[in-house]
């Protein structure tokens, strides 16, 4: 990858979806985690002056808080905090639920919420963070961060994402950082899947070169997540029958 060629690249792409889109800007949740730095990092390049990043915190933001100021201050991103944590306390109490996830995944659907709300009063397209390792696992939450109108690095492996980040000049602390969902506290992506973004890099090249137990949990969990990539089912048109 022309990491130079292909960033300028994706610039100019989202210009012209916003424009295909008859659209004002730009819109991204920033979580502190590298993604969505660099998500927010590409926005606000193509629209300077409207483009916009939503910090929503639920649980505790303190491990992220000092990197989304080196983020904000060195790019000069403009960005608003809107705290979720007393909708998300309510909606838990009222749902009543037992399932850890299901509990778990009422976070990132309430930012979609959050980010199509904003998005619809700017007149804003919602820009995802999944990255090509995430969507190939559909390691992201249906209708949560999943529920987007565009994915600029959804042709970047993880690593590829840490490349065009240096390359951008994103904070270290941010590039470095443990990949995670933050669906509950401690949770780390490698941890949860039981495999690393690295093996999965390895797998798409020569899977042959990684021990059978990973190349086994790689292709279970792209097969039991496929419906999160597929286009919503729908039967035939009664004249097809």
């Amino acid at each position: 990858m022309e990491i130079e060629k292909y960033t300028n690249y994706l610039i100019e792409w989202l210009k012209d979806e916003v424009k295909k889109a008859n659209m004002k800007g730009l819109i991204v949740g920033i979580s502190g985690g590298i993604d969505s730095a660099l998500v927010s990092v590409l926005a606000q390049k193509a629209f300077p002056n409207n483009s916009l990043g939503l910090i929503m915190p639920i649980n505790s933001m303190e491990k992220d808080k000092e990197d989304i100021e080196k983020l904000v201050n060195k790019f000069n991103l403009n960005v608003k905090t809107i705290n979720l944590k007393n909708a998300y306390d309510n909606l838990v109490s009222t749902y009543e639920l037992d399932n850890k996830l299901a509990i778990a995944n009422i976070k990132p659907r309430l930012r979609m919420t959050t980010l199509y709300a904003f998005a619809q009063e700017y007149k804003y397209l919602v820009l995802g963070t999944d990255n090509f390792s995430e969507m190939f696992l559909g390691y992201f939450t249906k209708y949560g961060d999943g529920g987007v109108d565009l994915l600029p690095i959804v042709q970047l492996t993880k690593s590829e994402v840490r490349k065009m980040a240096s390359y951008l000049g994103i904070p270290k602390t941010i590039i470095n950082k443990t990949p995670t969902a933050g669906l509950w506290d401690n949770q780390s992506d490698e941890e949860e899947l039981g495999f690393t973004y690295n093996d999965l890099e390895i797998y798409l090249k020569d899977k042959n070169l990684l021990k059978p137990e990973i190349i086994n949990l790689i292709e279970k969990q792209h097969k039991i997540t496929q419906h999160k990539r597929d286009p919503l089912p729908r039967p035939k048109h009664y004249n097809e029958l």
